[in-house]
């Protein structure tokens, strides 16, 4: 383990000068299990073939009693690992559905060819799923750097089996695809690019070289979680980036931060702020201090039950610059 002197960082909580509240909760977002194709050097799930973990059946259950009883929902959203190889992706796709809420699928479009998952984009498009993937640059090299050899003629490949089937040109079938940055190697660090401009430019060279479309771009800031936090400490950079981060702090991005209309949930049925709260263990809680999870939830039958977020030094990775969350950009 290695020692990390973080005093010369200001404690998140402490910048913000309050405490971060939540508002009323519209967002599921699950995590389905660690299972993934892939082992990408940006992941801050650290998913892997290799990975097992995932949905039980009564935690799927639970889910989908969960978005039956919530009227106020409006979005479920499913990742992992890649969620569709984890057990309840179809029946809470299916649930969700059925119950009128919006469903993003966080893929990594390589599973397309996987065997056992090549009905995938028909499956996408009959449910009108709303397919967010990665692609973290237009350029191959990049590309295959950050997730493997192979995986971008693979992304392209697969955008363009969506684009036949609609997604890009139907108003229901949306897939906006993921920017994220190369972790940096050294203290030459910077934000994510500006998200319109890199919008247009992915747009033009996708539609030049493939003939191939999507909706919107969004980029995310790497947060020094998961591979990245152990990429940093390894080459001793993993402080420097949290001051990097500090440095570009900006309250506009607190009013839109994704954790304040969100719950994450995990594949045991625990409840988080955040995602990225999920993968550091640090679980939302209900204002005696307990606890929060699928189970209790469905007891106190109100999503609204969490006062104050969980907050810690990485969250200065989505007020940074122009801010940063599943949905891309902040202001």
């Amino acid at each position: 383990m290695i020692a990390l002197n973080t005093n010369k960082i200001t404690p998140f909580f402490q910048k913000i000068k309050t405490s971060l509240s939540k508002q009323q909760i519209t967002i599921l977002q699950i995590n389905l299990g660690r299972r993934c194709n892939l082992a990408c050097t940006h992941c801050h799930v650290e998913a892997s073939p290799k990975r097992t973990e995932e949905l039980s059946s009564k935690i799927c259950q639970q889910l989908i009693q969960l978005i039956n009883l919530f009227p106020q929902l409006e979005t479920v959203d499913l990742t992992g690992g890649a969620p569709e190889m984890n057990y309840g992706f179809q029946p809470i796709v299916e649930a969700a559905r059925k119950a009128k809420k919006e469903v993003i699928v966080r893929s990594n479009l390589t599973i397309f060819f996987e065997e056992g998952f090549k009905h995938l984009p028909e499956y996408f498009a009959k449910n009108e799923l709303r397919v967010v993937a990665s692609l973290p640059c237009y350029l191959e090299d990049n590309v295959d750097r950050q997730r493997g050899k192979g995986v971008y003629d693979a992304s392209i490949r697969a955008i363009e089996k969506l684009n036949q089937l609609g997604y890009g040109h139907d108003p229901n079938l949306v897939l906006d695809l993921v920017y994220n940055p190369p972790i940096p190697s050294n203290k030459k660090f910077s934000l994510t690019p500006e998200q319109i401009k890199l919008e247009k430019d992915y747009k033009n060279f996708l539609k030049d070289n493939f003939n191939i479309c999507f909706n919107q771009l969004f980029t995310i800031t790497n947060l020094p979680i998961g591979r990245v936090k152990n990429y940093l400490q390894n080459k001793e950079l993993y402080v420097p980036y949290l001051e990097f981060l500090e440095s570009h702090y900006n309250e506009q991005t607190l009013d839109h931060v994704m954790c304040r209309n969100q719950l994450s949930i995990d594949y045991l049925g625990n409840i988080y702020d955040c995602d990225f709260n999920q993968m550091e263990n640090i679980p939302a809680t209900l204002p005696n201090g307990e606890a929060l999870t699928i189970e209790n939830l469905l007891k106190i039958g109100n999503l609204d039950v969490i006062n104050d977020i969980k907050t810690a030094d990485y969250c200065y990775g989505c007020t940074a610059g122009s801010g940063s969350s599943c949905g891309g950009s902040l202001i």
